[in-house]
């Protein structure tokens, strides 16, 4: 272990003095990476976003799977880095730590929870940022910061020695500005034995992902698709619009996201609740609001909810079949503007998980790629495939960019 000071004019690390190098030779060999502080690293404290958290943990005793494999494969770590409080925000904006501003837009937020990892990747001062995406906490920093980033099929990648939220959603992903990077850090993270080899080549469109975005954001990533079209319908075939939320009785993607709330937030107040009733730490607004919400979801509810996601994770299923890959907005416009009124973001919210809670429901991978922009800033166009199908998407992802930089 070593200490090596890194530029933090973004504000993405709590701790840019924490430097490890990497412990073995690999594929990642002359990369550095960043990791959210959700993840353990021996002998430093967790935070996990929140000041409460940080004073009520010891130092960990061992470093998470995840980072010790980056290490392995070559890559040096370059520091922890800030996320939403307790990582439960899509917003980047921390009560107590500040918000890390955007490269790709200064004067709109980063989006979250891996904020920092994601600035971080952004602004070139690592190659690689390890966050974790539960409700969209990589897809959508991604997007919004103009990089790559995946969510990986639920449990593909070990998140042993690391902060759980809620643990049938939580998953270990990664942003890149490199789609061969992002492509070999898939190929050192991925559990290998779950790995579907079928080819991606039936190509979905989501109509209604796409009646949830803004209309210039739909009009941006059709124009995009349809000037490379010759090129696409050579790897994947001709299109075929269809209509995700298509399950009868389960209602619009709209009544989706509200399966995935309750879900999401029972096993939130089980695994955070004793911790919080305990400690009575101080959430900044928003966050606060979500925490009281999980608290009082009644058995009932919760029930209901969870049979409903099993019949909505069934149907993904036979939707994408094997070989199926749906294209979808990641976020339905570009970052909201610094400081929006909590009540508005909270709107811009409700939508923007209406397209994130497809993949955590059906524990699906999805790739958002840095394609168009919107107003000048970054809206990132998704590729979501059927479980086990990562390593496909992290292809075809490279693929892709090589056509669209051309």
């Amino acid at each position: 272990m070593s200490t090596k000071a890194v530029d933090d004019s973004s504000n993405g690390f709590i701790d840019p003095d924490l430097s490890i190098q990497r412990s073995g030779e690999g594929s990642l060999n002359g990369l550095t990476f960043a990791a959210k502080d959700l993840f353990d690293v021996e002998g430093h404290v967790t935070g996990y976003g929140q000041p409460t958290w940080r004073a009520t943990h010891g130092a960990a005793t061992k470093t998470s799977p995840a980072v010790q494999a980056l290490l392995g494969a070559g890559a040096d770590l370059l520091g922890k880095t800030h996320l939403d409080e307790l990582a439960y925000s899509l917003n980047g904006e921390n009560t107590h730590y500040g918000t890390p501003v955007n490269p790709a837009c200064p004067d709109r937020i980063p989006g979250g929870s891996s904020s920092g990892s994601a600035v971080a990747t952004a602004d070139g001062t690592v190659d690689i940022g390890l966050g974790s995406d539960t409700g969209g906490s990589v897809r959508v920093p991604a997007s919004y910061c103009g990089l790559l980033g995946i969510r990986p099929t639920h449990g593909r990648v070990s998140l042993e020695n690391a902060c759980a939220l809620a643990t049938s959603y939580d998953t270990c992903g990664w942003f890149a500005r490199n789609a061969q990077v992002l492509r070999k850090v898939g190929e050192v993270l991925l559990e290998p034995s779950s790995k579907q080899d079928a080819p991606l080549t039936r190509w979905l469109t989501a109509a209604d992902a796409f009646d949830h975005s803004d209309s210039e954001t739909s009009q941006a990533i059709y124009q995009l698709v349809q000037g490379h079209h010759q090129e696409l319908t050579g790897l994947l075939g001709e299109p075929q619009e269809v209509t995700v939320a298509s399950l009868e009785g389960m209602g619009s993607l709209s009544d989706w996201w509200q399966v995935f709330r309750i879900t999401q937030g029972a096993e939130i107040w089980q695994e955070l609740g004793e911790w919080i009733t305990a400690n009575k730490p101080q959430f900044g607004p928003g966050t606060k609001e979500r925490f009281e919400m999980a608290s009082k979801l009644t058995p009932e509810e919760i029930q209901t909810a969870q049979e409903k996601r099993k019949q909505i994770s069934a149907h993904l299923q036979t939707l994408l079949g094997v070989d199926g890959v749906l294209m979808l907005p990641t976020a339905p416009g570009p970052a909201p503007i610094l400081n929006t009124p909590p009540a508005e973001l909270d709107l811009f919210r409700s939508r923007l998980l209406s397209l994130t809670c497809i993949a955590g429901l059906g524990g699906l991978p999805q790739v958002s790629l840095p394609v168009v922009k919107v107003e000048g800033c970054p809206v990132g166009l998704s590729l979501m495939g059927p479980r086990g199908s990562d390593e496909k998407l992290l292809q075809l992802t490279e693929k892709l960019m090589a056509l669209i930089s051309q």
